[in-house]
């Protein structure tokens, strides 16, 4: 009952334009005043930030915030697929008919999420980033940056109880989609966006989202070439990363459930 509530009053509420206020106001001195009370109320692990809490002049700042090199080695396992974010798993394992059971009796339809359509089945993990967490994206396996999508959206939130609540929800919200090539095949690496903030920004391109902008997107010709753990994108607030991969190209070594951190192996490569 609570979910249905909760869900019912967001599905009248204008998110883009919600979003963009508090965007709007995330990014002016005046939310400073919030930043405590943000780190307070979500318990923010600032000794492992590159700032304190006064190095950050808005709330956004806060958000996106750097974290010491140190905290964060990347695995350097040959085999390894690693982390890009920190957060929780949500889903680890195959599809079944292109699509993912998210919650129980809830689904995403992977081609609608990816914006393309593709034979057979993938590998996939969800990982979801909760409001404490460092909110930057990073590579989780070294490649080839080959293209890379914008697909508009609504802002639907991504906590637990909207996903039991709305089916295909990540494939309704905006969403960056960046396809690498790696020694394990082809890797979707897709940074989705939430109510809130709303923003995304990639490294490889001048795009923000939740801005207007329409669908749009770039074949990167030659491909970037990508290094393991390397900076591939920032929340601004809120999200979620979907990592879609060829089949049977590699083991999910994390479950439903458990904490992941960016740079430790969430996957190994078969051999």
């Amino acid at each position: 009952m609570k979910d249905a509530l909760l869900v019912s009053l967001l599905s009248i509420a204008p998110r883009k334009t919600g979003a963009r206020g508090m965007g709007w106001f995330a990014r002016t001195k005046a939310s400073s005043l919030l930043t405590r009370a943000f780190v307070a109320a979500y318990g923010v692990d600032l000794s492992e930030a590159t700032g304190e809490l006064s190095s950050y002049p808005t709330l956004e700042a806060l958000f996106t915030r750097a974290l010491r090199p140190e905290v964060r080695p990347i695995a350097p396992d040959s085999d390894a697929l690693v982390s890009p974010v920190d957060g929780r798993c949500a889903f680890a394992g195959r599809s079944v008919r292109g699509r993912i059971e998210i919650a129980p009796g809830r689904h995403l339809d992977l081609a609608a999420l990816i914006g393309r359509s593709f034979a057979g089945e993938l590998d996939v993990a969800v990982l979801y980033l909760s409001p404490r967490d460092y909110h930057r994206v990073h590579v989780p396996r070294e490649g080839m940056a080959r293209s890379w999508n914008y697909k508009p959206g609504t802002l639907w939130p991504v906590f637990p109880a909207a996903v039991r609540r709305v089916d295909n929800l990540f494939a309704r919200n905006e969403r960056l989609v960046v396809h690498v090539t790696t020694d394990g095949g082809g890797l979707d690496v897709v940074l989705v966006g939430a109510f809130g903030v709303g923003r995304i920004s990639l490294e490889l391109a001048d795009i923000l989202t939740n801005t207007g902008g329409r669908a749009t997107g770039e074949a990167l010709e030659p491909p970037v070439s990508l290094a393991r753990g390397a900076l591939l994108g920032t929340f601004h607030l809120g999200s979620t990363v979907v990592l879609a991969a060829e089949p049977e190209r590699w083991r999910w070594t994390v479950a439903a459930g458990d904490v992941v951190r960016y740079g430790a192996p969430i996957g190994r490569l078969i051999r």
